[in-house]
Protein backbone atom coordinates (compact mmCIF):
# COMPACT_ATOMS: atom_id res chain seq x y z
CA UNK A 1 0.00 0.00 0.00
CA UNK A 2 1.46 2.98 -1.11
CA UNK A 3 1.44 5.73 1.64
CA UNK A 4 1.47 9.61 0.96
CA UNK A 5 3.03 11.90 3.44
CA UNK A 6 4.52 15.87 2.89
CA UNK A 7 6.74 17.63 5.95
CA UNK A 8 5.18 20.57 5.16
CA UNK A 9 2.45 19.42 7.98
CA UNK A 10 5.45 20.61 10.49
CA UNK A 11 4.52 24.26 9.47
CA UNK A 12 1.40 24.06 11.33
CA UNK A 13 1.50 23.92 15.08
CA UNK A 14 -0.68 26.45 17.28
CA UNK A 15 0.93 27.07 20.57
CA UNK A 16 -1.89 27.15 21.97
CA UNK A 17 -5.97 25.57 22.33
CA UNK A 18 -8.92 26.23 24.54
CA UNK A 19 -9.92 23.17 26.17
CA UNK A 20 -11.93 23.61 29.32
CA UNK A 21 -11.27 27.29 30.18
CA UNK A 22 -7.31 26.86 29.33
CA UNK A 23 -4.67 27.10 26.62
CA UNK A 24 -3.20 23.77 26.91
CA UNK A 25 -0.73 22.66 23.96
CA UNK A 26 -3.08 21.18 21.27
CA UNK A 27 -4.28 18.07 20.76
CA UNK A 28 -3.76 17.67 17.02
CA UNK A 29 0.33 18.28 17.51
CA UNK A 30 2.91 17.09 14.94
CA UNK A 31 4.29 14.28 17.00
CA UNK A 32 1.18 12.32 16.03
CA UNK A 33 2.80 11.54 12.79
CA UNK A 34 5.91 10.85 14.07
CA UNK A 35 3.96 7.56 16.04
CA UNK A 36 2.63 6.91 12.91
CA UNK A 37 5.76 6.95 10.45
CA UNK A 38 7.79 5.26 13.28
CA UNK A 39 5.02 2.37 13.24
CA UNK A 40 4.94 2.25 9.42
CA UNK A 41 8.69 1.68 9.66
CA UNK A 42 8.73 -0.86 11.88
CA UNK A 43 5.65 -2.85 10.03
CA UNK A 44 7.47 -2.61 6.62
CA UNK A 45 5.66 0.03 5.03
CA UNK A 46 8.08 1.34 2.76
CA UNK A 47 6.33 2.71 0.08
CA UNK A 48 6.48 6.16 0.99
CA UNK A 49 5.74 9.17 -1.34
CA UNK A 50 5.18 12.70 -0.91
CA UNK A 51 2.13 13.86 -2.94
CA UNK A 52 2.06 15.73 -6.07
CA UNK A 53 1.53 19.90 -6.05
CA UNK A 54 -1.50 20.87 -4.75
CA UNK A 55 -4.22 21.17 -7.41
CA UNK A 56 -7.23 23.67 -6.76
CA UNK A 57 -9.39 22.45 -9.35
CA UNK A 58 -11.18 19.68 -7.27
CA UNK A 59 -10.85 21.87 -3.95
CA UNK A 60 -12.74 24.56 -5.98
CA UNK A 61 -15.57 21.90 -6.49
CA UNK A 62 -16.02 21.41 -2.57
CA UNK A 63 -15.12 24.66 -0.82
CA UNK A 64 -16.27 28.19 -0.97
CA UNK A 65 -14.31 30.61 -2.80
CA UNK A 66 -14.70 33.60 -0.62
CA UNK A 67 -13.29 30.90 2.41
CA UNK A 68 -10.76 29.23 0.63
CA UNK A 69 -9.24 33.11 -0.17
CA UNK A 70 -9.65 33.80 3.90
CA UNK A 71 -7.30 30.77 4.37
CA UNK A 72 -4.64 31.44 1.83
CA UNK A 73 -4.74 35.36 3.20
CA UNK A 74 -5.84 35.55 6.39
CA UNK A 75 -2.47 35.52 7.94
CA UNK A 76 -1.10 38.02 6.32
CA UNK A 77 -4.31 40.25 7.04
CA UNK A 78 -4.21 39.45 10.42
CA UNK A 79 -0.45 40.59 10.67
CA UNK A 80 -0.83 43.45 8.51
CA UNK A 81 -3.80 44.53 11.09
CA UNK A 82 -0.94 44.51 14.18
CA UNK A 83 -2.21 41.41 15.81
CA UNK A 84 0.78 39.22 17.14
CA UNK A 85 -0.44 36.47 18.21
CA UNK A 86 -2.42 33.35 16.48
CA UNK A 87 -5.91 33.54 14.91
CA UNK A 88 -8.17 32.39 17.32
CA UNK A 89 -11.61 33.59 16.53
CA UNK A 90 -13.70 35.20 19.37
CA UNK A 91 -17.27 36.26 17.56
CA UNK A 92 -19.44 34.36 15.66
CA UNK A 93 -22.95 35.09 13.71
CA UNK A 94 -25.30 33.24 15.48
CA UNK A 95 -29.05 32.59 15.72
CA UNK A 96 -30.95 35.74 14.38
CA UNK A 97 -27.71 37.48 13.55
CA UNK A 98 -26.66 38.64 9.85
CA UNK A 99 -24.41 35.13 8.45
CA UNK A 100 -24.05 35.65 4.82
CA UNK A 101 -22.30 39.40 5.18
CA UNK A 102 -17.95 38.36 5.70
CA UNK A 103 -17.06 41.15 7.49
CA UNK A 104 -14.02 43.35 5.86
CA UNK A 105 -12.13 42.96 9.49
CA UNK A 106 -10.06 40.43 9.74
CA UNK A 107 -10.98 39.15 13.55
CA UNK A 108 -14.59 39.76 12.18
CA UNK A 109 -13.75 36.95 9.21
CA UNK A 110 -11.70 34.71 11.76
CA UNK A 111 -15.35 34.48 13.46
CA UNK A 112 -17.56 34.52 9.87
CA UNK A 113 -15.53 30.95 9.05
CA UNK A 114 -14.82 29.65 12.00
CA UNK A 115 -17.59 27.24 13.78
CA UNK A 116 -15.12 26.78 16.94
CA UNK A 117 -12.87 28.45 18.81
CA UNK A 118 -10.56 25.80 19.77
CA UNK A 119 -8.69 25.58 16.27
CA UNK A 120 -6.36 28.57 15.56
CA UNK A 121 -4.46 29.69 12.31
CA UNK A 122 -0.84 30.33 12.41
CA UNK A 123 1.48 31.49 9.81
CA UNK A 124 2.16 28.22 8.03
CA UNK A 125 -1.72 26.68 8.08
CA UNK A 126 -2.63 27.23 4.84
CA UNK A 127 0.80 25.67 3.70
CA UNK A 128 0.13 22.57 5.86
CA UNK A 129 -3.95 22.17 4.84
CA UNK A 130 -2.64 22.46 0.98
CA UNK A 131 -0.07 20.26 1.66
CA UNK A 132 -2.57 17.38 3.49
CA UNK A 133 -4.59 18.02 1.03
CA UNK A 134 -2.50 17.35 -1.81
CA UNK A 135 -1.79 13.42 -0.27
CA UNK A 136 -5.15 13.10 0.06
CA UNK A 137 -5.34 14.16 -3.89
CA UNK A 138 -3.04 11.95 -4.98
CA UNK A 139 -3.54 8.96 -3.02
CA UNK A 140 -7.20 9.15 -5.08
CA UNK A 141 -5.51 9.73 -8.11
CA UNK A 142 -3.65 6.31 -7.31
CA UNK A 143 -6.68 4.39 -7.04
CA UNK A 144 -7.58 6.28 -10.61
CA UNK A 145 -4.72 4.59 -12.06
CA UNK A 146 -5.50 0.94 -11.25
CA UNK A 147 -4.46 0.66 -7.46
CA UNK A 148 -6.57 -1.12 -4.83
CA UNK A 149 -5.73 1.26 -2.17
CA UNK A 150 -3.93 3.69 -0.73
CA UNK A 151 -3.01 5.93 2.77
CA UNK A 152 -3.49 9.94 2.81
CA UNK A 153 -1.30 10.99 5.92
CA UNK A 154 -2.71 13.79 6.16
CA UNK A 155 -1.81 16.77 8.94
CA UNK A 156 -4.03 18.76 10.03
CA UNK A 157 -6.93 16.22 9.19
CA UNK A 158 -10.64 17.39 7.44
CA UNK A 159 -13.26 15.73 8.26
CA UNK A 160 -14.83 19.22 10.30
CA UNK A 161 -14.40 21.53 7.00
CA UNK A 162 -17.34 21.99 5.90
CA UNK A 163 -18.39 24.34 2.31
CA UNK A 164 -17.52 27.78 4.20
CA UNK A 165 -15.94 26.91 7.82
CA UNK A 166 -12.90 25.42 9.31
CA UNK A 167 -12.92 23.87 13.05
CA UNK A 168 -12.09 20.89 15.33
CA UNK A 169 -8.62 21.05 13.53
CA UNK A 170 -9.74 21.32 10.03
CA UNK A 171 -9.02 23.82 7.37
CA UNK A 172 -9.47 21.93 3.78
CA UNK A 173 -11.61 18.55 3.73
CA UNK A 174 -8.80 15.86 2.31
CA UNK A 175 -11.88 13.21 2.67
CA UNK A 176 -14.35 15.10 0.11
CA UNK A 177 -11.50 16.51 -2.15
CA UNK A 178 -10.27 12.73 -2.23
CA UNK A 179 -13.82 11.44 -3.18
CA UNK A 180 -14.07 14.58 -5.86
CA UNK A 181 -10.77 13.18 -7.26
CA UNK A 182 -12.16 9.90 -8.06
CA UNK A 183 -15.27 11.18 -9.51
CA UNK A 184 -13.36 13.27 -11.91
CA UNK A 185 -11.12 10.00 -12.72
CA UNK A 186 -14.07 8.26 -13.73
CA UNK A 187 -16.69 6.74 -10.73
CA UNK A 188 -19.62 7.34 -11.14
CA UNK A 189 -20.29 6.93 -7.49
CA UNK A 190 -18.28 7.33 -4.21
CA UNK A 191 -19.02 6.35 -0.73
CA UNK A 192 -17.28 7.96 2.33
CA UNK A 193 -17.03 6.09 5.48
CA UNK A 194 -16.06 7.85 9.09
CA UNK A 195 -14.82 5.86 11.82
CA UNK A 196 -13.81 9.36 13.72
CA UNK A 197 -15.28 9.53 17.06
CA UNK A 198 -16.58 12.46 16.49
CA UNK A 199 -19.02 13.55 13.48
CA UNK A 200 -17.78 14.16 10.44
CA UNK A 201 -20.20 17.55 10.55
CA UNK A 202 -18.05 19.22 7.45
CA UNK A 203 -18.11 16.21 5.21
CA UNK A 204 -21.85 16.16 5.76
CA UNK A 205 -22.25 20.01 5.20
CA UNK A 206 -20.77 19.22 1.73
CA UNK A 207 -22.42 16.25 0.28
CA UNK A 208 -25.91 16.83 1.60
CA UNK A 209 -27.93 18.16 -1.28
CA UNK A 210 -25.38 15.85 -3.71
CA UNK A 211 -26.87 12.05 -4.75
CA UNK A 212 -22.87 11.14 -6.27
CA UNK A 213 -21.61 10.67 -2.71
CA UNK A 214 -22.98 8.61 0.19
CA UNK A 215 -21.76 9.60 3.35
CA UNK A 216 -22.00 7.39 6.77
CA UNK A 217 -20.50 8.27 9.82
CA UNK A 218 -20.13 6.16 13.03
CA UNK A 219 -19.63 8.83 16.27
CA UNK A 220 -20.20 9.95 19.42
CA UNK A 221 -24.11 10.89 19.86
CA UNK A 222 -24.21 14.76 19.34
CA UNK A 223 -26.42 15.19 23.00
CA UNK A 224 -22.74 14.30 24.68
CA UNK A 225 -20.03 15.16 22.50
CA UNK A 226 -18.59 17.67 19.65
CA UNK A 227 -19.40 19.04 17.55
CA UNK A 228 -22.97 18.98 19.41
CA UNK A 229 -24.60 20.14 16.70
CA UNK A 230 -24.79 17.91 13.87
CA UNK A 231 -25.11 14.08 13.23
CA UNK A 232 -28.51 13.03 14.38
CA UNK A 233 -30.33 9.93 12.61
CA UNK A 234 -32.58 12.53 11.22
CA UNK A 235 -30.01 13.78 9.03
CA UNK A 236 -30.77 11.90 5.65
CA UNK A 237 -29.86 14.34 2.98
CA UNK A 238 -31.77 16.35 1.46
CA UNK A 239 -32.72 17.01 -2.51
CA UNK A 240 -30.84 14.11 -4.85
CA UNK A 241 -28.80 13.94 -1.78
CA UNK A 242 -31.56 12.64 0.23
CA UNK A 243 -31.00 8.98 0.99
CA UNK A 244 -27.25 9.18 1.03
CA UNK A 245 -26.53 10.15 4.72
CA UNK A 246 -26.38 7.92 7.62
CA UNK A 247 -25.67 9.04 10.89
CA UNK A 248 -25.10 6.27 13.40
CA UNK A 249 -24.41 8.30 16.62
CA UNK A 250 -24.14 6.13 19.62
CA UNK A 251 -23.57 6.63 23.83
CA UNK A 252 -20.67 6.77 25.92
CA UNK A 253 -18.25 3.78 27.08
CA UNK A 254 -20.20 2.46 23.81
CA UNK A 255 -17.61 -0.87 23.38
CA UNK A 256 -16.62 -3.16 20.38
CA UNK A 257 -20.04 -5.30 19.59
CA UNK A 258 -22.30 -2.17 19.46
CA UNK A 259 -20.07 -0.13 17.66
CA UNK A 260 -19.14 -3.28 15.09
CA UNK A 261 -22.88 -3.52 14.44
CA UNK A 262 -23.15 0.18 13.67
CA UNK A 263 -20.57 -0.15 11.38
CA UNK A 264 -22.01 -3.07 9.48
CA UNK A 265 -24.98 -1.47 9.17
CA UNK A 266 -23.05 1.61 7.55
CA UNK A 267 -21.11 -0.84 5.13
CA UNK A 268 -24.52 -2.46 4.04
CA UNK A 269 -25.78 0.84 3.20
CA UNK A 270 -22.50 1.77 1.16
CA UNK A 271 -22.87 -1.25 -0.70
CA UNK A 272 -26.45 -0.83 -1.27
CA UNK A 273 -25.74 2.42 -2.66
CA UNK A 274 -23.61 1.41 -5.45
CA UNK A 275 -20.60 2.92 -4.41
CA UNK A 276 -17.56 2.40 -6.99
CA UNK A 277 -15.09 3.65 -4.65
CA UNK A 278 -14.33 4.01 -0.66
CA UNK A 279 -12.86 7.17 0.93
CA UNK A 280 -11.99 6.21 4.88
CA UNK A 281 -11.91 8.95 6.85
CA UNK A 282 -9.62 7.34 9.33
CA UNK A 283 -9.66 8.20 13.31
CA UNK A 284 -8.47 6.03 15.60
CA UNK A 285 -10.03 8.36 18.71
CA UNK A 286 -12.94 5.65 19.06
CA UNK A 287 -9.62 4.05 20.78
CA UNK A 288 -10.45 3.20 24.86
CA UNK A 289 -7.44 5.63 25.86
CA UNK A 290 -8.42 8.86 24.07
CA UNK A 291 -8.34 11.81 26.24
CA UNK A 292 -10.84 13.39 23.82
CA UNK A 293 -13.44 10.54 23.69
CA UNK A 294 -15.86 8.13 25.01
CA UNK A 295 -15.46 5.17 23.19
CA UNK A 296 -14.05 1.78 24.62
CA UNK A 297 -12.19 0.12 21.33
CA UNK A 298 -8.84 -1.83 22.03
CA UNK A 299 -5.92 -2.04 19.53
CA UNK A 300 -7.40 -5.23 18.40
CA UNK A 301 -10.48 -3.65 16.68
CA UNK A 302 -8.98 -1.83 14.72
CA UNK A 303 -7.36 -5.01 12.71
CA UNK A 304 -10.71 -5.99 12.66
CA UNK A 305 -12.26 -3.11 11.11
CA UNK A 306 -9.56 -2.97 8.34
CA UNK A 307 -10.64 -6.97 7.61
CA UNK A 308 -14.27 -5.73 7.45
CA UNK A 309 -13.60 -2.74 5.06
CA UNK A 310 -11.70 -5.22 3.21
CA UNK A 311 -14.29 -7.37 2.25
CA UNK A 312 -16.05 -4.85 0.71
CA UNK A 313 -13.86 -4.92 -2.38
CA UNK A 314 -13.84 -1.77 -3.53
CA UNK A 315 -10.63 0.27 -4.14
CA UNK A 316 -9.93 2.48 -1.12
CA UNK A 317 -8.76 5.72 0.01
CA UNK A 318 -7.49 5.86 4.14
CA UNK A 319 -7.42 9.45 5.37
CA UNK A 320 -6.21 10.41 8.36
CA UNK A 321 -8.49 12.08 10.52
CA UNK A 322 -8.63 12.14 14.37
CA UNK A 323 -6.75 10.02 17.48
CA UNK A 324 -5.26 11.95 20.37
CA UNK A 325 -3.67 9.40 22.38
CA UNK A 326 -0.41 9.54 20.74
CA UNK A 327 0.95 6.59 21.52
CA UNK A 328 -0.97 4.76 20.37
CA UNK A 329 -2.04 6.65 17.13
CA UNK A 330 0.82 4.56 15.19
CA UNK A 331 -0.11 1.31 16.32
CA UNK A 332 -4.11 1.99 15.80
CA UNK A 333 -3.54 3.29 12.12
CA UNK A 334 -1.22 0.77 10.83
CA UNK A 335 -3.17 -2.01 12.68
CA UNK A 336 -6.51 -0.86 10.52
CA UNK A 337 -3.92 -0.92 7.23
CA UNK A 338 -2.55 -4.83 8.16
CA UNK A 339 -6.70 -5.71 8.60
CA UNK A 340 -7.12 -4.56 5.31
CA UNK A 341 -4.22 -5.65 3.79
CA UNK A 342 -4.92 -9.23 5.62
CA UNK A 343 -1.50 -9.69 7.31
Amino acid sequence: MRVFFSEEHRRHFPQAELHGGQFVTPFERPSRVEFILRRLAERGFDNIAAPEEFDPAPVAKIHDAGYLEFLATAWEKWTAAGYRGEIIPACFPIRRMRNNRPPADIDGQAGYYAFAAETAITAGTWAAAASSCASAQSAARHLSSGANAAFALCRPPGHHAGIDHFGGYCFLNNAAVAAQVLLDGGAKRAAILDVDFHHGNGTQDIFYRRGDVFFASIHGRPEDAFPHFLGFVDEIGDGEGEGANLNLPLPPATGAPVWFSAFDQALAKIMEFGAEALVVSLGVDAFRDDPISFFKLASDDFTRCGARIARAGLPTVFVLEGGYAVEAIGVNVVNTLEGFLGR
